[in-house]
C-alpha cells in the first residue's frame, strides 16, 4: 500500500512515533488528545521542566493532519484537540486552508507558528507557550482565541480578518525586533476584541483596525517606556465601546461584569504614550480608573476622535500631555482631579455638547480646566464651555465663563487697552453684570447731588435760567446725549468746574461700557 493510499484510507504512516500515532487516531475520532502528566508543575508550558519525547509531536505531522488529514471515522467529525503536547519544529501553515476545528491547550511550541494568509474556521490556542505567532492576513470564519498564551517575540496580525471574536485575555506578549508586541494594523474583527488582563511589553499597534462590536482592554497592562507609544491606534474604528477600565482578577470574574464583592480589582495601566487620533467609537471611550505613566514627551492623544461619550475618569498623569484637539464628543463625563495641570492639556477645536461631571466640579475649577488648556489666550474653549452651560440652563455660570474670557484676553492687550479693560471690568464687568452700571450711576448721582447742594451757583444770565436743582443738574452731567435743561445755565468756578468735568467723563465711561456690553450680549444672542 502506498503512503498516499494509506492516508486516504485512514491508516497512519509507518514512521509515526507513538505520540503521533495517538494524535492521528484522536484526529479521526474528533476527541481530545491529552499528554499531560497530571502534575501541575510539570505540565506548566511556561515553566522550566523539560518535556520528553513521549510528549512530542513533529510540526510536520500536525500540518499534515490539518491540511490533508485522513477522513473521520463513521459518525465522527475530524478535529485536532491537543492538550499538554510539545510541538517540535516550525508549524508552517502559510497560505493553507484548514477545514478541521483546531484547539490546543497548555501546549509548548519549540519554534514559531506560521499561519500568514491561511484560512481557518476556528483556531484556539489556550495557555500555550509560543516563540512567535506570524499571522498576517490570516482569515478565520469564526474565532481566533489566544488567551493565557505567552508569546516571546510578539504577534503579527497585520490585515488579518477575524470572522467573530479575537481573544487575548491574560496573554503575555513580549516585543519583537521592531519593538512591537502586537502588530495588528488594518485588522478586522467581526465582533469583539477582548484583551482583558493582557500584558504587553512593547508597542501594541492597531492602526486603522476595525472592531465590529467592542474592544476591551480591561485590566490590561501596557508597557513601552523606552519608546513613544505603548498603544498606537490611529484611525481605529470600534462600532460600540473602547474600555480602558478595571477588571476583576480571579475565577469568578466575568468579562464586562461588575466584579463580585471580594474579587481583586486590576486597573488598566499604561506605561508609555497612547495614540487614538482620528478614531471612531460608536458608543463610548471609557477611561474609568485608568492609570497613565508618561514621560515629558509622551501623550495621551485623542486628536479628532469622534464618540458619543468620553468618560475621562482615570488618574491624572503626573507628566506628559493630554491632547483633545479637534475631538468631537456629545457627552463629556469627567472628574476634576482627572485632568493634568497647566501646559499639559490641549483642547484647540475640542467640541462637546454636554458636561456630566462625576463628583464635585465647581465652576472655579472648571475655569482652571479651561485655563490649563490655553497657555496663550484662545477664546474658543471659553466660548464652547459657555455655550454648553447656557444650553443646560445655567445662564449665570455661562456669563461668568465669558467674563473670565474677557479678563484673560485683557492680559494680552497693550497698556492703554488694558486700562480700558479694567475700567469696563470695574464698572459693568464687560457688560455681563449690567446691574453694576445702575449702582455706579446711583452712587455718583447721590454724591454729586450732595456736593452741588452745598453752595449756590450764579446763573449765566439773569431771567434766563431754570430753577436750581442739584439732583437734576448732577443727572444732566452724568447722562450723555440726553439734555435735561440744567447744564449751561450756571456759572461754575474753581473746583466745581473740575467736579462737573469728572461727572461728565464718568457718565461717558459708564454709557460706553454699557453700550459695549449690550452689543456683546446682542451679538452672542
Amino acid at each position: 500500500m502506498t503512503e498516499g493510499a494509506g492516508v486516504r484510507a485512514g491508516e497512519p504512516p509507518e514512521d509515526l512515533t507513538a505520540a503521533e500515532a495517538g494524535m492521528w487516531q484522536a484526529f479521526r475520532n474528533g476527541t481530545v488528545y491529552d499528554l499531560s502528566s497530571g502534575d501541575p508543575v510539570v505540565d506548566d508550558p511556561h515553566g522550566g521542566h523539560p518535556w520528553g519525547e513521549e510528549r512530542a509531536v513533529r510540526a510536520r505531522i500536525v500540518c499534515w493532519l490539518l491540511l490533508d488529514g485522513p477522513p473521520a471515522l463513521a459518525g465522527r467529525v475530524s478535529s485536532l484537540k491537543l492538550v499538554g503536547v510539545r510541538v517540535s519544529g516550525s508549524l508552517d501553515l502559510a497560505g493553507g486552508t484548514v477545514v478541521p476545528y483546531v484547539e490546543m491547550r497548555r501546549c509548548r511550541f519549540e519554534e514559531d507558528v506560521l499561519v500568514p494568509e491561511a484560512r481557518f474556521t476556528t483556531l484556539r490556542m489556550v495557555d500555550c507557550s509560543v516563540p512567535r505567532l506570524e499571522a498576517a492576513r490570516v482569515h478565520t470564519e469564526g474565532d481566533l482565541h489566544l488567551p493565557r498564551c505567552r508569546f516571546h517575540r510578539g504577534i503579527r496580525l497585520t490585515d488579518a480578518q477575524i470572522g467573530t471574536d479575537l481573544m487575548l485575555n491574560q496573554a503575555v506578549v513580549q516585543r519583537d525586533r521592531s519593538g512591537r508586541s502586537v502588530a495588528a494594523d488594518g485588522m478586522t474583527v467581526g465582533q469583539d476584541l477582548q484583551a482583558e488582563l493582557l500584558e504587553s511589553h512593547g508597542e501594541l499597534s492597531l492602526r486603522a483596525a476595525t472592531v465590529g462590536v467592542s474592544l476591551s482592554l480591561r485590566g490590561a497592562r501596557l508597557a513601552n517606556p523606552y519608546a513613544r507609544l505603548a498603544l498606537n491606534a490611529p484611525q481605529l474604528t470600534v462600532e460600540r465601546s473602547l474600555y480602558l477600565t478595571p477588571a476583576g482578577v480571579g475565577a469568578q470574574a466575568m468579562s464586562g461584569m461588575t466584579p463580585a464583592q471580594g474579587t481583586r480589582i486590576q486597573r488598566f495601566a499604561c506605561e508609555g504614550g497612547i495614540r487614538l487620533d482620528d478614531g471612531r467609537f460608536g458608543d463610548a471611550v471609557d477611561f474609568e480608573q485608568a492609570r497613565f505613566t508618561l514621560t515629558d514627551d509622551q501623550e495621551l492623544s485623542l486628536r479628532r476622535v469622534q464618540t458619543p461619550e468620553l468618560r475621562f475618569l482615570g488618574e491624572h498623569p503626573e507628566r506628559g500631555r493630554v491632547v483633545l484637539s479637534g475631538a468631537k464628543i456629545i457627552n463629556l463625563m469627567d472628574r476634576a482631579d482627572a485632568w493634568p495641570g497647566p501646559g499639559r492639556l490641549h483642547m484647540g477645536g475640542f467640541a462637546y455638547e454636554n458636561l456630566v461631571p462625576r463628583g464635585p466640579f465647581p465652576l472655579a475649577e472648571r475655569l482652571d480646566w479651561v485655563a490649563a488648556a490655553t497657555a496663550e489666550y484662545n477664546p474658543e474653549p471659553y466660548e464652547r464651555l459657555a455655550a454648553v452651560l447656557r444650553a443646560g440652563g445655567e445662564d449665570e455660570d455661562a456669563r461668568e465663563v465669558l467674563l473670565a474670557k474677557q479678563r484673560r484676553h485683557r492680559e494680552s492687550l497693550p497698556f492703554a487697552a488694558k486700562l480700558w479693560g479694567y475700567a469696563q471690568d470695574w464698572t459693568v464687568a464687560y457688560g455681563y453684570r449690567p446691574g453694576r452700571a445702575a449702582v455706579w450711576m446711583a452712587v455718583l448721582w447721590a454724591a454729586g447731588s450732595l456736593a452741588f447742594a452745598q453752595s449756590g451757583h450764579p446763573p449765566m444770565k439773569r431771567g434766563e435760567h431754570p430753577e436750581w436743582s442739584p439732583a437734576l443738574f448732577t443727572l444732566d452731567l452724568l447722562l450723555p446725549v440726553i439734555d435735561l435743561g440744567q447744564v449751561g445755565f450756571w456759572q461754575l468756578r474753581g473746583g466745581w468746574q473740575w467736579l462737573a468735568t469728572a461727572m461728565i467723563l464718568l457718565g461717558w465711561i459708564l454709557a460706553t461700557t454699557v453700550a459695549a456690553g449690550a452689543t456683546r450680549l446682542l451679538r452672542r444672542n
